[in-house]
């Protein structure tokens, strides 16, 4: 796909804001648990993992057989470093559950496993009714899903709680904030070690359907739409470099 310097800096406009960032800079992290939703961006996935790791942070994840798992399972059965792992009828998170013990060792009785919601509003609402089971209120949430997909889960996730008295604050990471580049003619994405990323028409695909996902229309998930998420503001560049976007050819048919 050959584009010009205005679109690239339109798909990079939007995709460093899909990929909403909280982590703190000054190295300080002030955490309960992370929550990792389920998806198929591998260096996404490593990155919360190796955190987790490190800081002894326990991981619900949560995932069960939604519109990412067979793409997830084929991205770990190419892996040189996973393709050991058994993919054949698992959810997401049984398959995220298994790279967190071949890529970081980490224990059983650290990782708690939501397997059954099947898009981000029943992650949402799955790891809130997992929770109340467990009898646990955690104060501070990391939330880790897709870089794509990072601003409309924590704007799910703070939706699920809005009623909550006990509603913990929801940190977003997206790990890394993917970008494009026009690379020897070809576009490529830049941000994280390509083993593992999207397609670039599945990058495209998702980049442009975000922001109709979280519209407050009757195509979007917001109060007028679905109902996953309260009202979000668009601002006016991404509105502009989404709506000029939406004039190449073929765009309009990706939107998935």
């Amino acid at each position: 796909m050959q584009l010009n310097s205005q679109q690239i800096q339109d798909i990079n406009t939007l995709a460093a804001w899909l990929a909403l960032d909280h982590m703190p800079t000054d190295g300080t992290l002030e955490v309960d648990l992370a929550i990792l939703a389920g998806h198929a961006v591998l260096p996404n996935v490593e990155g919360v993992i190796a955190l987790a790791k490190k800081y002894q942070l326990p991981l619900m994840i949560s995932g069960g057989i939604g519109h990412s798992t067979v793409l997830l399972a084929e991205m770990i059965a190419n892996h040189p470093l996973y393709r050991q792992i058994s993919t054949q009828g698992k959810s997401e998170a049984e398959l995220l559950g298994d790279m967190a013990g071949v890529f970081a060792a980490l224990p059983d009785e650290q990782l708690l496993l939501e397997t059954a919601s099947r898009n981000c509003g029943e992650n949402a609402a799955f790891s809130q009714k997992l929770l109340d089971e467990q009898k646990w209120q955690p104060q501070h949430v990391l939330l880790v899903q897709d870089p794509l997909m990072q601003r409309r889960t924590w704007e799910t996730f703070r939706y699920q709680w809005r009623d909550r008295a006990d509603a913990p604050e929801f940190i977003s990471w997206p790990v890394f904030i993917p970008q494009v580049m026009m690379d020897a003619g070809m576009l490529r994405i830049i941000g994280a070690p390509p083993q593992g990323l999207w397609s670039m028409e599945r990058f495209l695909s998702l980049l442009m359907g975000e922001i109709q996902r979280l519209r407050d229309d009757e195509n979007g998930y917001g109060p007028r739409g679905k109902g996953f998420l309260g009202h979000v503001d668009i601002p006016d560049e991404v509105e502009a470099g989404w709506q000029r976007l939406m004039q190449l050819k073929g765009v309009q048919s990706r939107l998935g």
